[in-house]
């Protein structure tokens, strides 16, 4: 499901493609950096936790090993049933590491995991060990909370990343065969059903892709045609829950369950790309004009409704109570990459963006090894109790979609720095990068996020013209459209220069957005930035504490915390002071390295 796992056929034609993953590579800085620690660190700590949470032996009681299902309840009672799309989220990323170069413990720990998984399907392709092992063996008897689908599809990915990564094709063989299956139950010529998790839409599409077999595309399509008409009933949140209120063609607006949304329209747009269906694309980009106008937060996270993990009203948007799950922020990013790459526009690109800098990664510790599941705009310094993980990451979940989604993500975040066309080559996403597209190849270098200037330098090029494009951020100041294009006859050796200013901006919310009215927030880049108790001034609490519009925020490094990091000095008022209004410094860092020093009170928007 993520950029490695897009790959369009020859029959359609998106705007934009992929850059093979084995032709970039990510060298130094920022993101260098996150892809270290997740192969160190967080890639082996999750099969670490997969083991100690029971998700394998789950899979090896299928197998047919004795012993007792290791699963949590939900709020309702209700055993999970979908741990066995934690190992595969799992297997994705190691899939995708080991692409990136050989590691001996990871290859082991996968070879073991996938064995488990081997040995679990049953002969007719069947595989689920929830069902298997608890209710009797009877598949697809409860498809609004089963994810029977929902499993397969994180099962299909991790074997398209082995396929197109390893030229593995064990975990192909096992994912076709499972897909063979619901597509003999629920093909066109089975019986109408749906999963209440979408995810198998775009799955499905990608197994086509992979095996050429249409039979997969045409289940999709079927799917996706089926949602919408009622066929899982109310539930307890609602037909909008699982966004089966209303037809994927014809919903006008986002609803229910913002992951499930997110993952529908993933397919939708895949579907839609290969089959030039206009109408379907349309469709899908009429949502996302009005999700990103209403219902997103400006660290790029989405859902605001505890209750239900959904969306809530247009502008509702409260800090303290977002709900922002660190897979709807994930989702985000790759809905908005399939929409680049279907319609090239740079809108899409930005969204990645302010997602992947701000609402993604403040779902893991700098350590590596805590998630968050939700992620707040704002912590009181007086609160309730709190669950584990909301508002203090925690080293795993009983519902653990979160930390193997973040891993995929960022074993493959080098599929999501580039595209090409027929006329070149397009950089969407800035980093220390060497990539290869045919006979062009290039070398980037950049300090950015903390820095602007990047500079594109051509190693080896065809004698042609061709045209390079790079995006403008938007939050940027020195220039005005999306994109700079150079369009000539390069010569090895040839460079361009952008310089993008990050200069520290002062954000003012909308009107409409009643929550943070009269409250500002401090951007920097495409970073957003939040105060913490720890930096605040001494013997205050940040509810005291107001913007001072007569003073200006600074710049400050913060390699107390990273070594090139850029914090912000924020002036501020202490309102409880005496006498009242007292001038004050506040420290202001970036929103994803909250909570990983003493965890007390945090707010990004400040009052004005």
């Amino acid at each position: 499901m993520n950029a490695g796992s897009v790959w369009p056929t020859a029959a359609a034609k998106p705007r934009l493609y992929p850059i093979d993953g084995s032709n970039v590579e990510i060298l130094g800085g920022f993101w260098a950096q996150r892809q270290r620690l997740n192969r160190e660190k967080t890639i082996p700590h999750g099969f670490g936790r997969l083991q100690q949470c029971g998700a394998l032996d789950n899979l090896r009681l299928a197998a047919g090993r004795q012993g007792r299902y290791q699963a949590e309840a939900d709020s309702g009672g209700t055993t999970f049933p979908f741990l066995d799309s934690d190992v595969y989220k799992w297997l994705e990323a190691v899939g995708w590491e080991l692409a990136r170069g050989a590691d001996p413990a990871l290859t082991a720990a996968a070879e073991e995991a996938i064995g488990v998984v081997a040995a679990a399907q049953r002969p007719d392709g069947y595989l689920n060990s929830f069902v298997q092992v608890v209710k009797g063996g009877v598949p697809y008897g409860d498809l609004a909370y089963g994810h029977e689908f929902y499993c397969v599809a994180h099962l299909i990915q991790a074997a398209v990343a082995w396929h197109r990564g390893l030229g593995d094709d064990r975990l192909l063989t096992i994912a076709t065969r499972a897909a063979a299956h619901i597509d003999a139950e629920f093909g066109a010529q089975g019986r109408p059903g749906i999963d209440g998790h979408p995810g198998i839409e775009m799955a499905l599409v990608e197994l086509a892709r992979v095996t050429g077999a249409e039979r997969y595309l045409a289940l999709a399509e079927r799917l996706l045609g089926l949602r919408g008409h009622g066929l899982i009933g109310q539930g307890r949140f609602g037909a909008q829950y699982w966004q089966d209120h209303e037809p994927v063609r014809e919903a006008a607006t986002v609803a229910g369950h913002a992951v499930r949304q997110l993952y529908l329209d993933c397919g939708a747009v895949d579907v839609a790309v290969e089959l030039g269906d206009e109408a379907l694309l349309a469709a899908v980009r009429r949502r996302w004009s009005e999700l990103t106008r209403s219902r997103t937060y400006l660290t790029g996270g989405t859902g605001s409704r505890h209750r239900d993990e959904a969306f809530g009203d247009p502008y509702e948007l409260p800090p303290d109570r977002a709900y922002a799950e660190t897979c709807a922020a994930i989702a985000s990013v790759m809905l908005a990459w399939r929409l680049l790459l279907a319609t090239g526009e740079q809108e899409y690109a930005d969204a990645i963006e302010r997602a992947m800098y701000n609402g993604v990664l403040s779902g893991i510790s700098l350590s590596g090894e805590e998630f968050f599941y939700t992620n707040p705009l704002q912590r009181r310094t007086h609160r309730a109790a709190e669950p584990a993980g909301h508002s203090k990451r925690a080293s795993w979940y009983a519902c653990a979609c979160c930390p193997p989604n973040l891993m995929r993500l960022f074993s493959s975040w080098h599929h999501y720095l580039a595209t090409s066309d027929e006329g070149g080559i397009q950089i969407h996403q800035y980093a220390d990068t060497d990539m290869t597209v045919g006979d062009i190849r290039l070398s980037i270098r950049t300090e950015y996020p903390w820095q602007g200037r990047v500079t594109v330098h051509v190693l080896q090029t065809p004698d042609r013209p061709w045209t390079l494009s790079l995006r403008i951020p938007a939050w940027s100041r020195s220039a005005g459209g999306p994109v700079v294009r150079h369009s000539r006859r390069w010569n090895a050796g040839d460079s361009v220069v952008l310089d993008l200013e990050p200069v520290i901006r002062v954000t003012v919310p909308d009107r409409r957005a009643d929550a943070i009215r009269g409250c500002v927030a401090v951007e920097r880049g495409p970073m957003v930035y939040c105060l913490e108790t720890v930096d605040a001034p001494a013997t205050t609490e940040l509810e005291d504490l107001a913007w001072d519009g007569g003073r200006q925020p600074q710049e400050v490094p913060r390699p107390d915390i990273e070594p090139a990091m850029i914090g912000v000095e924020v002036p501020v008022i202490d309102q409880n002071s005496a006498p009242p209004g007292e001038s004050l410094t506040a420290g202001a860092i970036p929103y994803f390295a909250w909570g990983n020093r003493r965890v007390e009170a945090m707010r990004v928007w400040i009052p004005a």
